[in-house]
């Protein structure tokens, strides 16, 4: 995961994940919507897990 996709992650969250898919754009949107600290932290674990497959 790039310098760019973690800025992305924490600042706003749903739009780094697009490319994950649909569901995963909706849960990290849900978790953003519900706090802004689970939804970075969504993005930032999921980005990292896609990466080190």
């Amino acid at each position: 995961m790039g310098c760019g996709r973690a800025l992305l992650c924490i600042l706003f969250p749903p739009l780094a994940v697009l490319d994950r898919g649909c569901g995963t754009v909706i849960i990290v949107f849900a978790l953003t919507l519900a706090g802004w600290i689970p939804g970075a932290i969504a993005a930032l674990l999921l980005n990292y897990m896609a990466d080190n497959r």
